[in-house]
């Protein structure tokens, strides 16, 4: 998987840019992280078919047409009055359905009789900015508090960029969650999923 398909890579604003090598900013989208978690649940699972449900702001910054293309899916239907929201489908038989609406779940399978839901948060991944590692924290922090409050039943996963802050903060996470019932999934640059619970990289 090319690393620029999920990065999106732009020099930081000047009160950032010293806490970055050279100056350059490695952003990693909400969007992105939505889609490298449904791949991964396409490759991982038993699952044919994933919902995608982002806001309008995310599809604006990631561009879920061209990265679904290059894994390729084709767009067999329109959903909604965005042009990146429908049907996506894959000559193995894969589908991806973009739906953006909110309080559905970022990203949904189904499996077998069971659900996954996963709530989703980007940022930047290469900072060390102070402002910029708190926002990866609670991001973190809030998808577990979405998924507490959610009312979906099944599998629920926290999934946030990858850096060494949110795995730190992650594995601190892991026995409150594993008691509330939610797994935490980190995405590296690659696409690759660290599954914090089992502390392992899935691919």
């Amino acid at each position: 998987m090319d690393f620029n398909d999920l990065i999106e890579i732009a020099a930081a604003p000047q009160k950032r840019a010293s806490k970055v090598v050279d100056g350059i900013e490695h952003k990693m989208h909400e969007g992105a992280v939505m889609l490298a978690y449904a791949m991964h649940l396409l490759r991982t699972t038993s699952a044919t078919h994933i919902w995608i449900h982002p806001d309008g702001e995310h599809g604006k910054r990631f561009d879920f047409v061209g990265s679904l293309a290059r894994r390729g899916f084709k767009k067999s239907t329109s959903v909604g009055t965005t042009s990146y929201g429908g049907e996506y489908q894959n000559d193995n038989g894969w589908r991806i359905t973009i739906n953006p609406s909110s309080g559905k779940g970022d990203v949904v399978a189904r499996v077998g009789r069971h659900t996954i839901s996963a709530e989703c948060k980007g940022g930047i991944i290469n900072t060390r900015h102070s402002g910029q590692v708190s926002r990866l924290y609670k991001g973190l922090c809030e998808t577990v508090g979405l998924l507490m409050a959610s009312e979906h039943s099944g599998r629920q996963v926290a999934v946030v960029p990858y850096t060494d802050s949110t795995c730190r903060l992650a594995k601190r996470m892991v026995p409150r969650c594993n008691a509330a019932g939610i797994e935490i999934a980190l995405i590296n640059s690659l696409g690759e999923v660290i599954d914090i619970t089992r502390s392992a990289i899935i691919i």
